[in-house]
């Protein structure tokens, strides 16, 4: 199943390559946003995180995996998992675990 801001990273993507300044613009956007939110939690924590994952739709773009481990893998080591396998609960295609 793709997402809309999957779908969306994707069209960027393309965007990105074919030169587009925009494109690119909003995709950095998103990720200065995402390493604030990284570095706001990791404070919260009292600075004691030990994984950072990036998982979903997006995190198959290469850029955007690349762009977060620059920025924040000296808080904690981060973990790539792409996918949207949790959408799979969500429309009742597997039950949810308890753990």
């Amino acid at each position: 199943m793709v997402t809309v801001v999957s779908m969306l990273m994707l069209v960027l993507t393309k965007m990105i390559a074919d030169g587009n300044e925009t494109a690119k613009a909003v995709v950095d956007a998103f990720h200065y946003q995402l390493c604030k939110e990284i570095g706001a939690m990791s404070v919260v924590l009292g600075g004691k995180v030990d994984q950072i994952i990036l998982t979903g739709g997006i995190a198959y773009s290469a850029k955007t995996q690349a762009d977060m481990k620059n920025a924040v893998e000296w808080i904690a080591p981060v973990t790539v998992y792409p996918g949207e396998d949790e959408l799979r609960v969500v429309t009742g295609e597997e039950e949810a675990m308890v753990y």
